[in-house]
């Protein structure tokens, strides 16, 4: 049976998330280096890692397995979950597949090297009620999926 991981430190989605897997009796791991609720239920597992740069990143991609569903907003580790055959969504409902990865790479590096430039100022969108809809629309069909195949 395939697990869900989630990047939790700065995940909108992560009550919502464990909603779901218990739906479907998955295991849960919520992977951060800042610190984790005490109460997530029997089936989660929370992975305490250090302060390391990329530490979450690491434990997850060390730890999972194909088919395996990691939920983070990072699109570097996406690519490296996609690597091993797992799948990846962001807390907005996107599902991150081979065919899409490399423009979502090319775009975080050109948004990165513009902000460094100076040319974009702001933050990121608020995270809305239709985002996490999105999320759960995506969630439950990857899920699904991977149901079907099992």
């Amino acid at each position: 049976m395939f697990a869900l991981y989630l990047d939790a430190d700065s995940c909108p989605v992560k009550d919502e998330a464990v909603r779901v897997a218990a739906r479907h009796s998955l295991q849960v791991y919520v992977v951060s280096n800042q610190g984790l609720r005490r109460t997530m239920g029997a089936h989660v597992h929370g992975i305490l890692v250090g302060a390391e740069f990329d530490a979450a990143d690491n434990w997850i991609v060390e730890h999972l397995a194909a088919n395996d569903i990691v939920i983070t907003a990072d699109i570097q580790l996406a690519a490296r979950c996609l690597k091993k055959y797992a799948q990846a969504i962001n807390p907005s409902g996107k599902i991150f597949t081979e065919e899409n990865i490399g423009t979502a790479l090319a775009m975080r590096e050109l948004s990165s090297y513009l902000r460094e430039a100076g040319e974009i100022k702001g933050n990121n969108p608020t995270f809305s009620k239709q985002d996490r809809s999105n999320f759960l629309q995506a969630l439950d069909l990857i899920i699904q999926k991977n149901l079907k195949k099992h």
